[in-house]
């Protein structure tokens, strides 16, 4: 039973692969953040989400949740010791933001979202690269879309202005040739 549920478990994290533009929309924004230095930012970090049961809001995760990026105003402690590290932290951030892959739905994420709001996460963000689109949540049911008509995502709850066009920028518009 135990082999089938861990299976189960790679095929779920699988089936969330992110693509090209899922990635560099995630670089765009963390690399756009990371400029600002009220803030600190982090990738794909491990939040332990122990605290509530994830599967009220119909998530298949157990105990964790890993926005694609997310933003602390007064960041987790980094024990500085070698070899010491935390790979899942109980400091929930003061923004998350997911980026929708290929292979994931909007439904998934606002599920993860409506998790990040009862965990006390202030703001949630969900970018959508096949659109060029953020919307910015203050609450579940509370958002600001922004697009390329935008010239900045603006999230209120966060003091954030930032310029819709690095956030969806790329660099090449061509696939290079094998």
């Amino acid at each position: 039973m135990t082999e089938l549920i861990e299976l189960d478990e790679v095929l779920e994290e699988e089936k969330d692969m992110p693509s090209i533009k899922h990635s560099m929309v995630q670089t765009n924004i963390a690399g756009t953040l990371f400029s600002d230095e009220r803030f600190t930012t982090f990738i794909g970090l491990s939040l332990d989400a122990t605290s509530i049961d994830l599967s009220q809001f119909g998530l298949k995760a157990k105990d964790e949740l890993i926005p694609d990026v997310c933003i602390y105003l007064n960041p987790p402690p980094v024990d500085e010791k070698l070899g010491s590290d935390m790979v899942r932290v109980s400091q929930y951030p003061d923004l998350a933001i997911e980026v929708l892959s290929p292979s994931q739905t909007i439904n998934e994420l606002l599920k993860k979202i409506e998790a990040y709001f009862a965990l006390n996460v202030k703001s949630c963000w969900l970018a959508i690269p096949s659109l060029d689109e953020v919307r910015v949540f203050s609450q579940l049911q509370r958002y600001k879309t922004f697009d390329m008509n935008d010239t900045e995502v603006i999230d209120e709850v966060m003091d954030l202005h930032l310029p819709i066009q690095k956030l969806f920028r790329r660099r090449s518009n061509t696939v290079p040739k094998i």
